[in-house]
């Protein structure tokens, strides 16, 4: 009888003693549960206002020299005399005409064309524009511009992929093409630093864009370099003028571009003077891969041992000395 009366009459006291109390709880504990939802609302709109903020943000081009393009100006540095062969610099996806500071001096001798691309350094950053074909015609539109008529065009990472696609329309312009360290397929890149692939990351992306620091940039080009070079504050002012939009809509153009044919097969059928320049340690794309451009006849593989992505900041005379070479060798007579 204990047994069974005991556990009833303490359940029937315990509910007693918090029926008092209850009333009470429940208004503090709704209290807290609107503000809770309150602000979960409230951060849920800021992130929406911020992400659509940031993916829709533009900028017009400016800088000493500007080539007026409808849908966008491009900004270009020209140097050396026009008279001589013409190279044209294109740098890769976050990079700029500053990407090519170190290798200048071998090329002073040669009329030598930096180009920003769209999105990029201080050119225009549009809404749209940024697929490789469209990014390769507006560099074919700035060099008849300029009043270049063949030039040898090197490109940089993606920028070499602008490169295959500029000689891929115009022939009669590219006399030559120089890859330095382009992925010649999708499946050959190795990854981003986790810095730079939270930025790429929905949501976290837009925020991490509109909160970047310098330290962020230069955490996400880590991998950019594998020996220790000392990264101009130019370059990182030139990333952080660019859009959430440029950057990303160029990362998923060059994605796209290299998904629809591998780079050494578009430049097989081109018959074109081809250098290929790799570093040996390159912690973006496969070192490797750099052996699938024996597929395009005729070219020349040079590997660089113990430099990473970006040979012209980690082995400049070296990288300076093959691209004036090449550019006189296949200059046109």
């Amino acid at each position: 009888m204990d047994e069974t009366t005991t556990p009833q009459g303490q359940h029937a006291h315990s509910r007693a003693d918090l029926a008092p109390s209850t009333p009470r709880g429940w208004r503090a504990w709704s209290r807290r549960r609107r503000i809770t939802l309150l602000t979960v609302g409230v951060l849920a709109i800021l992130l929406a206002w911020n992400t659509v903020s940031v993916r829709t943000g533009t900028t017009e081009a400016s800088g000493a020299q500007i080539v007026r393009l409808p849908g966008g100006d491009i900004h270009v540095v020209q140097s050396g005399p026009t008279d001589a062969p013409t190279v044209v610099l294109l740098h890769g996806l976050a990079g700029s005409t500053a990407w090519w500071d170190p290798v200048l001096p071998a090329m002073r001798d040669l009329h030598v064309v930096r180009v920003d691309l769209l999105g990029h350094g201080t050119s225009a950053k549009p809404a749209d524009g940024y697929g490789i074909p469209e990014q390769a015609r507006r560099a074919g539109a700035v060099l008849d511009k300029l009043g270049v008529r063949r030039a040898t065009v090197v490109g940089h990472s993606t920028g070499g992929a602008v490169a295959t696609s500029l000689a891929e329309q115009r022939r009669d312009l590219v006399a030559a093409i120089t890859l330095i360290d382009t992925g010649p397929r999708l499946d050959a890149f190795l990854g981003d630093s986790f810095a730079g692939r939270l930025l790429t990351t929905p949501v976290v992306g837009e925020l991490l864009w509109r909160l970047r620091t310098d330290g962020m940039i230069r955490d996400a080009a880590s991998t950019a370099f594998t020996r220790k070079v000392r990264i101009p504050d130019q370059m990182i002012a030139d990333v952080k003028g660019m859009t959430y939009r440029s950057l990303t809509a160029t990362e998923e153009a060059s994605t796209a571009y290299l998904k629809e044919r591998p780079i050494p097969d578009r430049l097989a059928g081109l018959e074109l003077p081809t250098l290929v320049i790799f570093g040996s340690q390159d912690r973006r794309w496969q070192p490797t891969s750099a052996q699938d451009y024996r597929r395009v006849p005729h070219a020349r593989i040079e590997i660089l041992d113990g430099v990473g992505h970006t040979p012209m900041f980690e082995a400049p005379d070296t990288t300076g000395a093959l691209l004036h070479g090449f550019a006189v060798e296949t200059a046109p007579r």
